[in-house]
This record gives structure tokens, C-alpha cells and sequence, in this order.
């Protein structure tokens, strides 16, 4: 069962939390009923751990090991849902839930990872993997572009936070503090890129700079005249 004297604990409760409001806002917005709505929530939730513990051959799943997950992802998919009947959730809130969850899963799967004794690497990628695939997955089956796959700041910021997690202890800090630190990263990172709306570069070919191919600069350009 879950050990509620652990912080990582509750850091993973709050990050079922937050991950659960995500999905559920995010599927209230495609107008999903309510069963369709715990789906993406739960989805959103345990997806990115589901993945890893399969990755990594840890059976059972944390999830089915400690039920708890599910049941309060099902509850707080169900408290949002009535609660948005009377409340308007603006699309800023959808995205700090989103990069509060992020920051969270990068650094739990990382320590999930970490227990396994794998490689520092192999940590990094399973809190990447933990931190991200659950958003993938709500964003598909909500027909959404996924995140990690437009400009925005996500993976990179998931892939910081696992690195200094790696890294700190290596340099004489606690594991604890290096959590911490991770978490922090990440969030920070993520939270800076939706508020200075900070993009990853895209790929420009020689075609493109020279308004050759048909692409988006070359109908500007040829807009101008």
C-alpha cells in the first residue's frame, strides 16, 4: 500500500491529481460524457507509469499493486467534471495542471527507475517517458496534436529535470534534494515557456530559407509579391 509517511508518495498523489484534472478538462472540452471523461483521466494518469513499469519489467504495475491511483484519479475526474458545471476553467489553469504533473512524474519515474539499478541514462529516459506519455496518449484519444509533437517547450523541460535529478548526487546532494531540484527545473523551465510562449526551433531546409518547395515561407513570400 501506499506509504503516506513517504514524500514520494504524496508527490505521486498529487501528481494523479493534477494529471486527472488535465484529462478531464481536456475531454470536457471535446464534450466526452462522463464515462468517456474518467477514461482520458485515468489514461492521463497512470499511462506514463503503466508504460514504464513495462519497460522495465516491474510487475505488478504500481497501479495494480496500489489500487489507490485509480480510485482517486476516477474521484477527481468526477469532482471536476460537476465542479466545471459551475466554474469556467480558463486554458491557463489546463496547462499548469499540465506542467505541475509533468515536473512530478519526470522526477517519480526517475526514481522508480532508479530502484531498479539502471543505468543514469536509462533513468533520465524512463522520467521522460513517465512525464510525457500520459499527455500523449490524453491528447489522442482527445484528437489532439500531442504536445511533444508542436514547438512548444515539454520534453525538453521533462529531459531537464531528469538530468539534475542524475546529476546533484553525484555532487554530495540527498536524493531527497535532488528530487527536489528536478522537480523544480522542469516546472520552472515549462512554466517559463508558456509564459514567455518560448518554442523549440523547427526544421528550416535551404529549400525553405529560399522560398523554394511550397511551404508556409514560400506562400508568404509569394503573398508579398
Amino acid at each position: 500500500m501506499v506509504n503516506f509517511g513517504s514524500i514520494a508518495s504524496w508527490l505521486g498523489l498529487f501528481g494523479i491529481i493534477v494529471f486527472a484534472i488535465s484529462g478531464t478538462l481536456v475531454a470536457g472540452r471535446k464534450r466526452m460524457d462522463l464515462f468517456g471523461i474518467v477514461v482520458v483521466a485515468i489514461v492521463t494518469s497512470i499511462g506514463g507509469g503503466t508504460v514504464r513499469d513495462l519497460i522495465l519489467g516491474i510487475h505488478p504495475v504500481f497501479w495494480i499493486e496500489e489500487p489507490v491511483y485509480i480510485l482517486l484519479t476516477a474521484a477527481t475526474a468526477f469532482v471536476t467534471f460537476f465542479a466545471a458545471r459551475s466554474i469556467r476553467f480558463p486554458s491557463r489553469p489546463l496547462l499548469l495542471f499540465d506542467a505541475f504533473g509533468l515536473a512530478l512524474f519526470t522526477i517519480l519515474g526517475c526514481q522508480r527507475a532508479l530502484a531498479q539499478g539502471v543505468s543514469p541514462v536509462i533513468v533520465v529516459l524512463m522520467g521522460v517517458l513517465t512525464g510525457v506519455a500520459g499527455g500523449v496518449m490524453r491528447d489522442l484519444l482527445c484528437g489532439e496534436i500531442p504536445l511533444i509533437l508542436r514547438r512548444e517547450v515539454y520534453a525538453t523541460a521533462s529531459l531537464a529535470g531528469g538530468i539534475v535529478f542524475v546529476t546533484l548526487p553525484l555532487l554530495g546532494l540527498s536524493q531527497e534534494g535532488a528530487s527536489m531540484a528536478g522537480i523544480a527545473v522542469a516546472l520552472g523551465i515549462r512554466l517559463a515557456a508558456i509564459r514567455w510562449r518560448v518554442d523549440l526551433p523547427v526544421y528550416r531546409g535551404k529549400e525553405d530559407i529560399a522560398g523554394v518547395g511550397g511551404g508556409e515561407d514560400a506562400e508568404r513570400d509569394g503573398g508579398r509579391g
